[in-house]
């Protein structure tokens, strides 16, 4: 991946989800919006976060997704 914005945002799920997840989640949230990972832009960033705050609760709980996607959020 040579997407820094992607590198970051995999860097900020990293040791929330664990490697793989954060991988597949930047992946999945990039399709969601009709780019892929190297596209992404800061633009994108807040749609990539409310999505991952909606996507990460059913796996770490709302409150560790809501701040994630907050981290998210500020990488712009």
């Amino acid at each position: 991946m040579s997407n820094i914005l992607a590198e970051r945002i995999e860097e900020v799920l990293r040791p929330i989800v664990g490697t793989v997840l954060a991988t597949v989640s930047v992946d999945l949230e990039s399709k969601r919006i009709g780019k892929d990972a190297e596209t992404i832009t800061r633009l994108d960033l807040p749609e990539i976060a409310d999505n991952l705050s909606q996507q990460l609760k059913l796996v770490v709980g709302p409150d560790l997704a809501r701040a994630a996607a907050q981290r998210v959020r500020e990488l712009a």
